[in-house]
């Protein structure tokens, strides 16, 4: 009796023990357990050691707490301008709320990833072809508050959403080509015009320059040569009004007026004899004859050839 006793208390024993390892969980960090007792919500289980009463209280589910990529898969959606693209994207979400996340929905990743797909397609379908791949940032932050205003009953905290393609149909893709062809030929068209018209204001501008300059030198080559011609005048004047200081002075001098008259009657003489040598007939009056004959008798008379050579 007292081997069956001993018996009994070691198996008593090793199922206390039993039940008590079966009671211990360990919950790791990031992640979060859910009690139900009875088949009812009871606690949740945060990072670390905890008891759970075995057939009375279960783990009913397990959340992770930390950030969770959903891969949404790729959609044809429509344009405002009726062209379809294939779109596809990431959508980041995390657990705030373990409870509401078990309870709240069935399958909160599924839910999410189709409410993003939905959503997206509205926003693809508010803009046209070429705003969607300018405002990817635009719709991003669109579907990221529409999807976090519908997940809060959830638990579920949307974080970013980002749009990893954006592929039109290859009917698209060729006519976007054309367009980029015939833009990036209308650019080189337009640079080349500007070019030319850029080399014509330059050309012009020089020109007009060039004739400037020519028309400023030209006229200080006229101020130069008035201003010499000026002062040539003035020199000269100068001197002949010193000379006829000097000859005013001069006859001021006795015997002054008389060298005067002596040097005027040479010069008379001087002259009148050039005027008949040059002339075969002159009529003169009868005081000036006298003074022709004196002439002629002072003025060397031409040899035989001369004459015959004027002859």
């Amino acid at each position: 009796m007292d081997t069956f006793s001993a018996y009994l208390v070691t198996a008593l024993a090793l199922l206390v023990l039993f039940v008590f390892f079966k009671m211990i969980r360990i919950v790791p960090e990031q992640k979060a357990f859910i009690i139900e007792q009875f088949g009812k919500y009871k606690r949740t289980l945060g990072a670390g050691l905890h008891l759970v009463i075995p057939a009375v209280q279960r783990i009913a589910y397990r959340q992770t707490l930390k950030e969770e990529v959903i891969d949404v898969e790729p959609q044809v959606c429509i344009t405002s301008d009726n062209v379809q693209v294939t779109v596809d994207g990431l959508l980041y979400v995390r657990v705030m709320d373990p409870e509401k996340a078990s309870y709240g929905i069935d399958n909160y990743r599924y839910a999410t990833a189709q409410l993003a797909k939905t959503t997206m397609r509205s926003e693809i379908g508010k803009l046209e072809l070429d705003r969607t791949f300018r405002e990817r940032d635009e719709i991003n932050d669109a579907i990221v508050k529409a999807v976090d205003e519908a997940s809060d009953p959830w638990g579920i905290k949307v974080t970013r959403y980002e749009i990893k393609d954006i592929s039109p149909t290859d009917t698209i893709e060729q006519a976007m080509e054309r367009q980029m062809r015939a833009e990036r030929e209308k650019r080189a068209g337009i640079l080349a015009s500007e070019g030319e018209k850029a080399g014509r204001i330059n050309r012009s501008k020089g020109e007009r320059e060039s004739s400037i300059n020519l028309s400023i030198g030209e006229r200080q080559k006229r101020i130069n040569e008035a201003e010499g011609k000026a002062q040539a005048t003035e020199i000269v004047a100068e001197a002949t009004a010193e000379g006829l200081k000097l000859i005013a002075e001069a006859l001021k001098m006795p015997g002054g007026k008389a060298a005067m008259n002596l040097n005027l009657a040479e010069l008379y003489v001087a002259r009148l004899g050039s005027i008949l040598e040059s002339s075969e007939v002159t009529v003169v009056p009868e005081e000036i004859a006298g003074l022709k004959a004196l002439v002629e008798t002072l003025t060397p008379s031409k040899s035989p050839s001369e004459q015959g050579g004027k002859e």
